[in-house]
């Protein structure tokens, strides 16, 4: 018999994430089960240095706070709960949550997933955890569990384990399960689904967003809505946005199943309402990736502010005063912020920054002595010297890398609430590939997917309906197709696109476009998208990679891949080492990269005229 959409909702993207969500979604409506996601690269060195002051932390104890109030209205309202706030520790969240069942009085079953974490494996290492998917949580809500608490898993293993578990699938329901991991990967990150950090945000009151929830059928598809009467708005572009966020190319590679982005189709399915169907999946990678966390070092910085007239002056004044006491230290960079404007009429405004940030093994090095050093130039520097914030001891960095190892040889386990272990074994390998092994082999880096079997799943969507999201652009220059534009910064007609000469106008890219973007490590994606049609037709011609580095300079020099996803209407850009040892070593200004999309939708380009939206405006 078939039985009706699973309803599972999340109440957390991040360590730190609105406190009082886990309240609000088990008050808000119906929910089955409840996700909440702490996990990030940062998390983890955070939880393994946690883990280096007492081995008995290591998991996110705002989650237990939380369920102070929670437990008792999950058990009222028959909601399972399922989380990866188990961090490093996640039989130590377990029995904390145990004794906090036993000190309010209510009674809840309790099972844990463990087996992520390779620490002992990698010398050096603070904390090592592989990415487990969502088989372990499946068997533990199989045997009864009330609230099941994970390690690293993927995100999306918050979603797809319940969905596995609700429909009772098989590891070899690969659509159905690739179909979960979709509406996964759109929950995992709450309220970036219901228009928070979102390009048009204006459209929408975004002031306090609710948090997704996701009804999967099970056939795998799923509509992504919200709670009645709670804020943002679900639309085809948040939630595009959100589906764009943090992958890199067509496949989504996971633990259980190889999603296929590039099959993904999105249609509005009333207020706050937008179904996904037609996702493929194809056998997962052999491989699991680990997620590897060390100390780096030592970092401190000194922000100068620079106001009124000769500012590039004072920052050649103040660099060489320091030249002499930064000799020695690892890693030194100066960062030049002309947030200044002419003729300013507030002293802020007026102000440029000038920051320098050092890093070096010892903490010496980059300490008081060095701090202190460029406090003592406050009477002898340049005019009107004063900086941001008193000088500081250094402080530790981390250092983030990725590798992979065989998911056999990782001890995937699920430990039942009656303390039972369950062994949850890798993925049999496909028979002999019978499907191709087209179908089943990850493209070269870079290199866009052959798309395999089967036309249907490629065909063509309807045009979307377009969401008020784009407001009127500036009075632009307009100009003829030729238009004086910067080399590799134009886009009239790309060479080569037979498209007759049309006027153009100068604009922001954002003006015609959507952007998310986000880190991986080091790396950094930028998601793009517009709306069907003529717009997607001209993004798609013109911002090739070229292009996008002309655009944003700091990609020059580095590693940079374009994926095109047709039916979402949106190119995926991914730029290789541009956040060097990833967040936790503060390397850029931006360090997880989650404005570098919005960067590029400000940089201007020469825009056909006919692509604009009318003063009223309609996006994507």
């Amino acid at each position: 018999m078939s039985r009706r959409p699973l309803r599972i909702g999340n109440a957390s993207g991040f360590y730190g994430d609105r406190f009082s969500a886990l309240h609000e979604m088990l008050t808000g409506g119906p929910l089955d089960v409840l996700t909440g996601d702490y996990l990030a690269e940062l998390t983890m060195l955070i939880l393994g240095r946690d883990r280096l002051k007492n081995p008995d932390l290591g998991y996110a104890k705002t989650f237990l706070r939380q369920l102070e109030e929670g437990l008792g209205l999950a058990h009222e309202r028959g909601v399972r709960i399922v989380t990866n706030a188990g961090g490093l520790h996640p039989a130590g969240l377990a029995d904390a949550i145990r004794a906090l069942s036993a000190e309010v009085g209510v009674p809840v079953s309790v099972a844990h997933v463990e087996g992520d974490d390779l620490t002992s494996r990698e010398d050096g290492a603070l904390t090592a955890n592989a990415y487990l998917g969502g088989a372990g949580i499946t068997a533990c809500l199989r045997a009864g569990a009330d609230i099941v608490v994970t390690g690293r898993v993927t995100d999306a293993a918050l979603v797809s384990g319940p969905a596995a578990w609700w429909f009772d699938w098989a590891p070899e329901d690969h659509d159905r399960l690739a179909g979960a991991v979709v509406a996964g990967h759109v929950l995992e990150c709450g309220t970036q689904a219901t228009g928070g950090n979102y390009s048009f945000f204006t459209a929408h009151d975004v002031r306090r967003p609710g948090f997704p929830l996701a009804e999967i059928s099970e056939d795998g598809s799923a509509v992504i809505t919200k709670h009645p009467g709670t804020g943002g708005a679900v639309t085809t572009g948040t939630v595009t946005a959100q589906l764009l966020y943090e992958t890199q190319g067509v496949r989504y590679l996971g633990p259980d199943v190889t999603a296929r982005l590039d099959t993904v189709r999105l249609t509005d399915d009333g207020a706050d309402r937008v179904r996904i169907t037609g996702v493929r999946g194809e056998h997962p990678p052999a491989t699991l990736k680990v997620g590897v966390t060390r100390l780096g070092g030592w970092r401190n910085e000194v922000v100068f502010v620079l106001t009124g007239l000769d500012i590039e002056a004072k920052a050649e004044l103040v660099r060489s005063q320091l030249a002499e006491t930064l000799e020695g230290v690892a890693d030194a960079a100066w960062t030049l912020a002309r947030t200044d404007h002419a003729d300013a009429d507030t002293e802020e405004t007026a102000s440029a920054l000038l920051r320098l940030v050092v890093r070096d093994p010892s903490p010496d090095r980059v300490g008081r002595a060095l701090t202190s050093a460029a406090i003592e130039l406050a009477l002898g520097s340049y005019p009107g010297f004063h900086v941001a914030a008193p000088p500081g001891p250094a402080q530790p960095y981390g250092v983030f890398a990725s590798s992979c190892v065989p998911a056999a040889e990782v001890p995937h386990t699920a430990v039942l609430p009656d303390a039972t272990r369950i062994a949850i074994p890798a993925p049999a390998p496909p028979a002999e590939l019978t499907a191709g092994p087209a179908a089943h082999a990850p493209p070269p880096p870079g290199e866009p997917a052959a798309l395999s079997a089967g036309p249907a799943v490629h065909a063509p969507l309807p045009a979307r309906p377009a969401e008020p999201a784009f407001s009127a652009p500036p009075a632009f220059e307009a100009r003829g197709s030729g238009g004086g534009a910067p080399e590799g910064v134009g886009g009239a007609a790309p060479a080569g696109s037979g498209a007759e000469p049309r006027e153009t106008v100068r604009a922001p890219l954002g003006a015609l476009a959507g952007a998310r973007s986000g880190d991986k490590g080091g790396d950094a994606n930028v998601g793009v998208w517009t709306r069907p049609g003529p717009a997607w037709d001209w993004l798609c011609a013109t911002l090739t990679v070229d292009r996008f580095q002309a655009l944003l300079p700091e990609t020059r020099g580095l590693t940079v891949h374009r994926h095109e996803l047709p039916n979402l209407h949106a190119l995926n850009f991914t730029v290789t080492g541009i956040l060097g040892d990833g967040v936790a070593s503060g390397h850029r200004f931006d360090p997880q990269a989650k404005a570098l999309g919005e960067w590029l939708r400000a940089r201007h380009l020469d825009i056909p005229v006919h692509l604009l939206p009318p003063p009223e405006g309609t996006g994507p």
